[in-house]
């Protein structure tokens, strides 16, 4: 594994791209103050030992070797040694609904990206815990199995949109039945489901899967988005909304009583969703009471400093800058005068 013991330092790159601005800027106003005093050709021809090249080829290795020495500043490290180590934590899998329903904009911005953003809240509070998280629409599939990398939970929480699913409706129970396969084989793990859908359109079996769960010692808890009062479905990158087949606009429902009896069966609680952030509070306060095991992770707990490389090559760098001349070596010239001789 490669890190930065002090990334800070990265930020001096920022310097570079203004050196070279700067560079060009002075040899651009350095050429036009020599074309006043003649013909440039000419001038090139009264002053052969000075070189055309040379001062970009020194600047370059200089701006290099500063690259090098911001690197070694930032003490780049390589893992050596990985080890298994056991934390307290529990595990917990995501079940986030992304059928097209979840485009309602009955909560702000939508229902889907309020989801997102409670996930994503949700994701920060986590410490030597593991998250998975599942998506589902007429169908589920796993789009992070279980870790404890906590940034790569976000990153894959991003890409996540209805586009992924093209088999429309609300398959609960599937999404609850993998879930279930999701969590790792450690004994005594508090491990919970959190099912985030508007409850619209599902296929059944969704109370039994739950109950099923809740008998393996796992708690369901179902997080409502949405209005049961209702809202149009937006079509993506229009004004319009989506119709019926006799062109009437489709309105969507939070199905409260359906989220309800999943997260009775599954021993859990029902949270609805709205434009405040009870429900993240709820859920977190639910979830810390979990009960909290040995948690196996590897990690990472050697690092090799590797600036003795970056150093190495700074000094080379700087090295070749002072012998390169910014006149053509006369050594060369008479060697050349020689031959034509």
């Amino acid at each position: 594994m490669f890190r930065f013991g002090e990334p800070l330092y990265l930020y001096l790159l920022l310097i570079l791209p203004l050196l070279v601005v700067f560079y060009l800027y002075s040899n651009y106003r350095r050429r036009k103050k020599l074309t006043q005093y003649g013909d440039p050709k000419l001038m090139a021809h009264l002053m052969p030992e000075v070189s055309k090249y040379r001062p970009d080829v020194k600047f370059g290795l200089v701006t290099t070797a500063l690259a090098m020495i911001i690197f070694m500043l930032a003490r780049p490290q390589f893992g050596s040694k990985m080890e298994t180590v056991k934390r307290q934590g529990v595990e917990t899998v995501v079940a986030l609904d992304i059928s097209n329903s979840m485009l309602a904009q009955d909560v702000t911005p939508s229902r889907l990206e309020k989801s997102k953003k409670l996930v994503s809240r949700l994701v920060e509070t986590f410490n030597n815990d593991k998250v998975a998280m599942i998506v589902f629409a007429g169908e589920a599939f796993t789009q992070l199995p279980i870790t404890s990398d906590y940034i790569s939970a976000k990153m894959f929480l991003e890409t996540i949109s209805p586009s992924l699913i093209s088999t429309q409706g609300t398959d609960l129970r599937g999404a609850i039945d993998l879930a279930m396969k999701s969590f790792t084989p450690n004994e005594g793990v508090g491990r919970a489901i959190v099912l985030i859908t508007d409850g619209e359109n599902h296929e059944g079996g969704a109370v039994e899967a739950a109950k099923a769960a809740a008998d393996k010692g796992i708690r369901v808890f179902v997080l409502g988005v949405g209005s049961p009062d209702g809202s149009p479905i937006p079509i993506e990158g229009t004004n319009d909304f989506r119709r019926d087949k006799d062109g009437n606009v489709v309105v969507t429902k939070l199905n409260e009583q359906m989220c309800q009896e999943v997260a009775k069966a599954g021993n859990g609680m029902y949270v609805r969703v709205d434009n405040t952030n009870n429900a993240e509070r709820a859920l977190n306060a639910e979830i810390n009471k979990l009960a909290k095991s040995d948690v196996e992770t590897q990690i990472y707990t050697e690092f090799d400093e590797q600036f003795d490389v970056l150093a190495w090559l700074a000094i080379i760098l700087l090295v070749a800058d002072i012998l390169l001349l910014n006149k053509k070596n006369a050594f060369f010239k008479n060697v050349k005068l020689f031959k034509q001789d």
